[in-house]
């Protein structure tokens, strides 16, 4: 069990000079959501204003809400996968116009001058990377998200998101699309790899696009076959049920990367046993429980477990780039602001395919 936190802001002060806008916020651990009103912060030179238009549903977006990953910041606004149009910007932008439309993903400030930071990777800042919602930016103020009308984030953590992609589906990729986007580009994924992606859910269906796109052999492993044909039309070569015994020892030795993509604990093992000689098992998913293997298991092929944490602004992006070059999206059913409590009920039954999007116009 973890130790719950919670920390408790009043964001009902008035203050001059502040953006008010609308949003859905959370009072404390698994309340209802509610409409209320907060302010942003004062436009700095720095700074773009956007008004929102669609927000993502991420689970991380529930683990939080439900106080599953150490306790919360409340009121809480939640959402990292915003997209919408620059409806002003600060004296000192010169990225962005009013009109444009643009992103935010996980995060929304650095340090900018850790090793980390020069080298576009502000996931990692070892000051401490502010995320989007559910954090204190470092005047110690709390983040509030996607949730919302309106937002204010400084450019550097701004994207640009192609013509080509309509803003909701552009949405789930601010988190989505780079968490699955950023370790198949890391571990070099491309032709002559052969790669399985373990899970065809939120984060799995655009793995298996991205994988086919970068010129990978695909195979799915998921629990059946109630999603192979799903699969097979993103774009996987082969697809195998993970429940069946015999597929353990089909596929020994294959693969050069296993992403793995699910949130429940596994059969390390067995799953590492499916790896080539050098072959990677990369977590995206965060059980709530540690996993456990036996060393034997890396020994004996070379194998590496790894984690990875989405991407920088620059890798981000890329993948928006790459993901209209290659007519990449998520599918997605598109909510009113008033059935994200529903939308969470679902999502926790698995009773989506495969993303749910807010219309912020109906907040």
């Amino acid at each position: 069990m973890y130790a719950v936190k919670v920390i408790k802001f009043d964001f009902s002060k008035e203050r001059e000079n502040m953006c008010k806008t609308s949003v859905l916020s959370a009072s404390g651990i698994k309340a209802p959501f509610e409409k209320t009103t907060i302010e942003r912060r004062e436009l700095r030179p720095d700074d773009v204003l956007i008004d929102i238009k669609f927000s993502g549903i991420c689970h991380s977006d529930i683990h939080s809400v439900h106080g599953e990953w150490g306790g919360g910041i409340f009121p809480m606004v939640p959402g990292h996968e915003i997209a919408g149009v620059v409806a002003a910007v600060g004296s000192e932008v010169t990225k962005f116009a009013v009109g444009e439309r643009v992103g935010v993903g996980c995060f929304v400030d650095s340090c900018g001058e850790c090793e980390y930071c020069l080298k576009g990777e502000e996931q990692y800042c070892t000051k401490g990377v502010v995320q989007t919602y559910n954090a204190l930016d470092y005047d110690g103020n709390p983040t509030y998200g996607g949730y919302s009308q309106k937002i204010v984030v400084t450019e550097r953590f701004v994207v640009r998101i192609p013509d080509s992609l309509e803003l909701d589906v552009a949405s789930p990729l601010l988190c989505a699309g780079i968490t699955t986007y950023s370790p198949l580009k890391h571990w070099n994924v491309g032709p002559g790899k052969k790669v399985a992606i373990l899970g065809v859910g939120g984060l799995g269906h655009l793995a298996i696009q991205y994988a086919h796109a970068l010129g990978a052999e695909v195979t799915v492993l998921s629990r059946s076959m109630d999603k192979k044909s799903e699969a097979l039309g993103f774009g996987a070569d082969q697809y195998f049920a993970t429940s069946d015994p015999e597929t353990f020892k089909a596929l020994a030795g294959r693969f050069d990367l296993i992403l793995n993509t699910v949130s429940a604990n596994l059969n390390v093992d067995a799953y590492l046993s499916l790896l080539r000689v050098d072959g990677t098992l990369v977590n995206v998913g965060a059980p709530g429980t540690p996993d456990q293997y036996n060393a034997f298991s890396l020994l004996m092929g070379r194998r590496s477990i790894a984690g990875t944490l989405v991407g920088g602004i620059q890798e981000t992006q890329e993948m928006l780039d790459f993901s209209a070059e290659h007519s990449i999206a998520p599918q997605i059913e598109v909510i009113r602001a008033d059935q994200v409590d529903e939308a969470y009920d679902r999502v926790l039954r698995s009773d989506v395919r495969y993303r749910f999007v807010i219309d912020v116009s109906t907040l």
